[in-house]
């Protein structure tokens, strides 16, 4: 019987696993170097999910929550906008909740020169 549950388990796994949506782009692109701060920016998923907490954080030490009050549906692609901070480094991190309930999280950066 634990022969037969070990194979269950095993096969199940890779289904778990591939449930989760991962992030395949964003704009501005991860680690970018920009001439002007951006007034938005995107996410692409490879799978569904709902953003629940999006914030951009600044080397000056500036900080901004992103509203997402008009973001409330499971979906793959968002642009949101984002209050220019000036130049320096930008830390935009992420969390949202998988069409599985799963809790994910992210984050990229870019700079503004």
């Amino acid at each position: 019987m634990k022969h037969i549950s070990a194979v269950i388990i095993f096969f199940l796994l890779p289904t778990v696993a591939y449930a989760h949506s991962k992030m395949d782009a964003t704009s501005p692109t991860d680690g970018a170097v920009l001439n002007e701060a951006p007034t938005e920016i995107a996410f692409t998923f490879s799978g569904k999910l709902r953003l629940t907490k999006v914030e951009a954080s600044h080397s000056s030490g500036g900080a901004q929550t992103i509203d997402l009050s008009d973001h409330t549906s499971f979906t793959n692609e968002f642009t949101l906008p984002i209050d220019p901070m000036g130049p320096g480094s930008y830390d935009i991190e992420w969390r949202g909740l998988g069409t599985d309930g799963h809790a994910m999280q992210g984050s990229f950066t870019f700079n503004v020169e």
